[in-house]
């Protein structure tokens, strides 16, 4: 029997044997395919030896799963979860269980990709749709996007729309004083480098300015419910556009903003079953008339039809906007918060109409209850309100503050002498008796039962009859037909279905680096601890959370080689306008606040020249050599002809065109030369990490994207986060946040997010990522993902041109596949080949990105030879089948590539093709023994953009009905 130490049998439980799909075994195998002898020499031959570091990691190594969930539960335990009444845009919520455990945590709806391939993404596309319908159907507008980051940077969104939409000449934007303070704090930074003057003030004072746009809160942060109609008719008298900030559950009983005349409404759909997790993630909803639709940021979904007629969804519009339109995108946003949008989507569907009233109506009970037995006592609050009042305590602000702590509630402080209550779904009519106790001792003799009597006989409360709405919401049948746990289980499964995810086969898009979502770096994401807190909960309650991110910013620098981290920002394009920010408040700080010139090469992801132009920059663009990379006489000639002014160069590393620039070093010493700083993309950070370090390479700054390097899951096109790393020069001048000043900042900083640390519940699972993996784990997974993508690309180019080759002709984590000869020569486009993938069983590589005409191929670590092996079968099969139109055995008009997919429709109708059944939807001994079946065939988007519709089809009638 072989004997082997204690330390080799415990490599069972090695999580990186778990997270790197290659096995040992297979590992020489394909190393021999590339001639090299080991996995060290195949990356001392791709990466250059000037950024490559021998032992680039000096960090903790790897643990088991079992321990590092034990070591993650220690610092959640230290956290305390009182009962929140701090309100603010945060609520307690009840996650419906079915939706927990068959969404939330259900990796079929959190490993999917964005929906660029609606024909295999048909179901979250439907849920989106819903969303989309929730939001216009509450807010009254005529259309709503599928969500985005969070309230505060959809606010933000909403004053640059207003200016762009409106041609009236102010450069001012007034702010209620009652917005809530984190939104006022996220426009402040996004208006500064517009050149907006921002006026917060009563709403009573707006006829003293003259402004663009006006931004407005319903109901206000301290609960009231201002005369909004009367103050936007005002602004409308002087040709200023109003937008809305809304509650979504108080508009399920108030009059929608659309009917009072807003041009824009916004929010958070947390309330609608997402838990506050610290800040998020939550989907932010954004809604506007019509005649704005062109300029709306972020995906819209909308309805189209199939080649053969039947409906089918896609995204409209803004699809890739930034990657078309770059400096002049109307947004930087590239992302959307879907999972969490499709979370409340179900949210709406499971309760209905009636059981959102239902819930709405018992939240603003309590609260007059609240109001009433408070008032009777003597302790006033606001006349008018939903959820929320604000209790004047005078000089006893303390003590009842204190007292509420002791009793496990947390309030909010409002001024000297006031306190905040915001009640919500889970409160109970316990809590309340509990909350008059706090306020007014034990021997309160508030009688809470005659209250509710009194207010059921008709007292009025604080929603008085003018301001409830009167028209029918969620009349839609989907929202009126799956109230019972089966008919929702069903309802999301059938949804579920009709989606490819990293459950069914690799997904193998360059740039965005689909690999493993471990489950154990997912459970953490719902322990109470963390899922259950309020992001301006009290220092002292969140020592665990504090612990746990103050790690993770520890593992990211040390990965990077910056010398702090923010983890505020909420996406990668966040992180791009953070880390400008940071750039250019760094210039100012030392007299060259003048610097306003960025460079960006040609190749560049198009959410740096929207990042760049949202900073006021003056983009100019770099040429690329045919190799792929930056043209390096090009880039110093225009760093030396605007040396004056030089702010910055935003350049990706490895490069877009998926290789390592041997010039790198060089690139960042001639940017530094003439005064600027260099910004490195993080986007292909997966082909740094344990190798190579940006922070030493020589730029300032960098995002990480942890929804593609950190194992993050891209949610179905979101979550994502974009932390920053930066230089020490730097560090000074991140985001802050001026409800909860981030500690070793000034906290004048501006915040780039709602929440100060972002979308904080999900940070645990790349915690998780790096504590489980380790320096030896890190370092593997780059090896292996460097090891896959040169195994793919030797295998596939004996079939199809390999655009760009790096040293010794090898690629980083990606290669470009050009489909442009075979276009030419068989009028076959890459087009054709992603969707004939879906026959295959495989979603489509990254399409026409970074070049038109070419796929982008990223496998990643995670995938093993075996599903690599499988791709590369499917890809020269589609090789051969391009050849038969080529030499005209198919017609080019009816071929199994120009029909691709093919859905059950296709085969169960009379089969009149010159190509059999067989060939097309079971090319492949793997598609016969497990077959993923698109659910509609080739979507027809020139159709989708003339006829945009973004609702649930069928309403208009269902509603006249």
């Amino acid at each position: 029997m072989e004997k082997r130490t204690l330390s080799e049998l415990e490599q069972t439980h090695d999580f990186t044997r778990r997270h790197i799909g290659i096995q040992p075994e297979d590992q020489q195998a394909m190393l021999d395919e590339l001639g090299a002898s080991s996995l060290e020499a195949l990356i001392e031959d791709t990466v250059p030896a000037s950024i490559r570091l021998d032992d680039a990691l000096q960090m903790a190594d790897s643990v088991t799963e079992v321990n590092a969930l034990a070591e993650l539960k220690e610092k959640a335990a230290k956290n305390v979860v009182n009962k929140s009444y701090i309100g603010m845009g945060y609520h307690n919520t009840l996650v419906p269980n079915v939706i927990l455990r068959n969404v939330m945590e259900n990796p079929g709806w959190y490993t999917a990709y964005t929906p660029y391939q609606p024909e295999i993404a048909q179901g979250r596309l439907e849920s989106l749709l819903n969303f989309q319908q929730v939001v216009m159907d509450l807010t009254g507008m005529d259309l709503a996007n599928a969500s985005l980051l969070d309230e505060a940077t959809a606010a933000a969104e909403a004053m640059t729309l207003c200016k762009r939409s409106n041609r009236k000449k102010s450069n001012s934007f007034f702010i209620a004083d009652d917005v809530h303070p984190q939104t006022i704090d996220v426009i402040k930074t996004r208006a500064e480098y517009f050149g907006f003057e921002i006026i917060v003030a009563p709403v009573a004072e707006l006829d003293q300015h003259d402004v663009f746009g006006v931004q407005l809160q319903y109901p206000g942060t301290f609960g009231d419910i201002s005369d909004i109609k009367a103050i936007i008719d005002q602004a409308k008298a002087q040709k200023a556009m109003v937008s809305v900030a809304a509650d979504p559950l108080a508009l399920v009983l108030m009059k929608s903003p659309g009917s009072l005349g807003a041009d824009v409404v916004l929010g958070s759909a947390q309330r609608f079953g997402v838990p506050m997790g610290f800040g998020g993630p939550h989907a932010a909803f954004f809604a506007s008339s019509d005649k704005l639709k062109r300029s709306v940021p972020g995906r819209i979904i909308g309805v189209s039809k199939d080649v053969r007629g039947n409906q089918a969804l896609r995204m409209a519009m803004q699809t890739r906007e930034q990657h078309i339109r770059r400096d002049k995108a109307t947004s930087n946003i590239c992302t959307a918060q879907a999972l969490l949008a499709n979370m409340s989507s179900f949210y709406a569907v499971y309760h209905g109409p009636e059981g959102l009233k239902t819930i709405a109506e018992r939240v603003h009970r309590l609260t007059a209850i609240l109001a009433q037995g408070l008032a009777s006592k003597g302790l006033s609050s606001n006349d008018t309100y939903f959820d929320t009042i604000t209790v004047n305590v005078g000089a006893d602000q303390e003590t009842i503050y204190q007292r509420a702590l002791d009793a496990g509630c947390n309030l909010r402080k409002v001024g000297d002498n006031r306190l905040g209550v915001a009640l919500d779904e889970t409160t109970q009519a316990a809590d309340v008796e509990q909350l008059f106790a706090v306020f007014l001792g034990d021997d309160h003799g508030v009688d809470l039962q005659a209250l509710d009597a009194a207010i059921t006989a008709g007292a009025a409360t604080g929603l008085s009859a003018d301001v409830r709405r009167d028209d029918a919401i969620l009349s839609h049948p989907v929202f009126n037909s799956y109230h019972s746990e089966t008919d929702m289980l069903r309802y999301m499964k059938k949804l579920e279905n009709k989606d490819y995810s990293l459950a069914h086969g690799m997904i193998p898009l360059g740039s965005c680096t689909m690999k493993l979502n471990a489950t154990a770096e997912m459970i953490p994401v719902t322990w109470p601890e963390f899922a259950n807190m309020h992001p301006f909960a009290p220092a002292d309650q969140v020592a665990g959370y504090h612990q746990m991110l103050e790690e993770l910013e520890e593992q990211l620098v040390e990965i990077t080689g910056y010398d702090k981290v923010s983890l505020q920002p909420n996406s990668g394009a966040s992180g791009e306008y953070a880390g400008l920010l940071a750039i250019r408040k760094y210039q100012e700080s030392i007299g060259e606040g003048h610097r306003d010139v960025c460079l960006i090469p040609s190749s560049a992801h198009g959410t740096n020249p929207a990042s760049a132009a949202m900073m006021d920059m003056k983009i100019i663009v770099t040429k690329c050599d045919e190799q792929g990379n930056v043209d390096l006489a090009d880039l110093a000639e225009k760093a030396e002809q605007h040396a004056e002014n030089l702010s910055c160069l935003m350049i990706t590393y490895p490069s877009t065109h998926g290789v390592y620039e041997e010039d790198i070093v060089e690139i960042c010493e001639v940017i530094h030369k003439f005064g600027g700083q260099v910004y490195m993309d993080g986007a292909n950070m997966n082909a740094q990490v344990g190798i190579s370090k940006p922070g030493l390479i020589g730029s300032d700054v960098s995002h990480l994207n942890l929804h593609k390097t950190f194992a993050i899951p891209h949610g179905g096109g979101g979550p994502g986060m974009g932390p920053i790393g930066v230089k020490s020069h730097l560090a000074p001048f991140l985001a802050s946040h001026k409800v909860s000043p981030v500690d070793g900042l000034n906290p004048e900083n501006g915040a780039v997010a709602a929440a100060p640390f972002g979308s904080a519940s999900i940070l645990p699972i790349t915690w998780m990522y790096n504590r489980m993996l380790g320096k030896s784990g890190l370092k593997a997974s780059t090896q292996n993902a460097i090891l896959g993508a040169n195994y793919l690309t030797e295998k596939l180019s004996a079939h199809y041109p390999i655009l760009y080759r790096g040293r010794n002709n090898k690629v980083a984590h990606e290669c470009i596949v050009d489909i442009r000869p075979l276009k030419e020569a068989s009028g076959v486009t890459e087009e054709d080949i992603a969707k004939r993938l879906m026959d295959y069983g495989f979603h489509a590589p990254t399409m026409s990105f970074p070049v038109a005409g070419t796929l982008m191929i990223e496998p990643t670590e995670s995938e093993s030879k075996g599903e690599l092996d499988r791709f590369i079968e499917a890809m020269v099969k589609i090789r051969a089948e391009v050849e038969r139109v080529q030499n005209g055995e198919w017609p080019a008009d009816n071929n199994p590539l120009f029909n691709a997919p093919h859905t059950l429709a296709d085969i169960t109708n009379a089969w009149d093709r010159p190509y059999s059944v067989e060939e097309a939807v079971f090319p492949t001994a793997a598609t016969r023994d497990s077959k993923f079946w698109p659910t509609v065939n080739r979507v027809d988007n020139v159709y989708g953009d003339r006829n945009f519709i973004c609702s649930c089809p069928g309403i208009e009638a269902y509603q006249e009905d």
